[in-house]
């Protein structure tokens, strides 16, 4: 499988002070120039489109998103230019600050006046010479090996003492890339014998259903197991009913939608600052950690997967601003 790397692994696992059962895998520190889990979706999307020869590899995704931050960072490090194929988004610091760091990178920026017209727009950029393009946050059977292999990681983490086996890993659920990731991860480590029988995967819904359907998930999770399937040679006996019957989908914390911070999620996040870990931001961690500290979770340790990098993000000046596509300097109000 054609790889670029891009991560520091393994990312720290850690007690959360004051909370015996509760543990969080630090995936925010992936890597330094930006970190968060969408560096391992990364790290084989960026090898499949250098193998196919692109030359451009285009992020599509919210005014604000997460994957796409993380491809304009690293995209050069893989030898590769960057696009951003964008659609507006609620408003709100966050994904304000993200759509700066995007703009800094200096990307070639398209903007699309509704997420609707999403599959249009990237065919149109696909018939353009050395593109690659990628689906929102990268959620492919590819894009979700390297979710597949963190859980791999974990399984090497927790047999060296690092950590517990977890009994619940929480974890954000927005595109589905990482929650597919881990659910076939986490069964093809146990079924190869290197992790015990799997825990149960709690996803904390950020957007709403379909994309974040259990059905969906669980047969992206399949499909995952199905590509490490041809590429080793071998049939792993791990049905889809089984991925699903590990799968929590919970969407009490979704609030408004996504993009939209929550009095829970905000509540949450005090909590894990107060215990020591670094500011999380209320669109993904916090509606997890919401989950994660509410009433009725199941007994034995309990893993947060903190995904949304802690590094401090590039502001784009006011002349790239200015540069900037129009529906994206009004969205930011300039």
């Amino acid at each position: 499988m054609p790889w670029a790397r891009l991560g520091q692994w393994p990312t720290p696992v850690a007690p959360i002070a004051g909370h015996p059962d509760l543990w969080v895998k630090r995936e925010d520190l992936t890597a330094p120039a930006y970190g968060g889990n969408k560096v391992r979706t990364l790290e084989a999307m960026f090898g499949r489109a250098r193998a196919a020869g692109a030359t451009r590899i285009w992020a599509t995704g919210a005014f604000g998103s997460n994957h796409v931050v993380a491809t304009v960072v690293h995209a050069r490090a893989a030898g590769l230019e960057a696009g951003a194929l964008l659609f507006p988004q609620p408003p709100g610091e966050p994904a304000y600050a993200n759509a700066s760091a995007i703009i800094a990178a200096a990307p070639r920026i398209v903007t699309i006046p509704s997420v609707a017209l999403l599959p249009l727009a990237m065919a149109a950029r696909r018939r353009e010479p050395g593109a690659y393009v990628m689906p929102p946050g990268g959620a492919t059977a590819e894009g979700a090996l390297g979710a597949l292999s963190a859980a791999f990681e974990l399984a090497a983490q927790a047999a060296t003492g690092a950590l517990p086996w977890p009994a619940t890993i929480v974890v954000p659920v927005g595109s589905g890339c990482t929650t597919a990731g881990l659910l076939a991860g986490l069964h093809l480590a146990h079924h190869l014998g290197l992790a015990p029988p799997p825990p149960t995967l709690h996803a904390v819904r950020v957007t709403p259903w379909p994309v974040t359907s259990r059905w969906r998930l669980a047969h992206l999770a399949a499909r995952t197991i199905a590509l490490v399937d041809a590429l080793r040679g071998e049939v792993s006996p791990i049905p889809e009913g089984a991925l699903r019957a590990a799968l929590t989908v919970d969407g009490r914390f979704l609030g408004d939608g996504y993009g939209h911070v929550t009095a829970a999620g905000e509540a949450a996040a005090a909590r894990l600052a107060a215990a020591g870990l670094p500011a999380v931001d209320g669109v993904y961690a916090a509606k997890a950690a919401a989950a994660l500290f509410a009433p009725g979770r199941g007994a034995g340790p309990t893993l947060l997967w903190l995904t949304k990098s802690s590094t401090a993000l590039a502001r784009a000046t006011d002349a790239q601003i200015a540069a900037a596509p129009r529906a994206l300097r009004r969205w930011l109000g300039r």
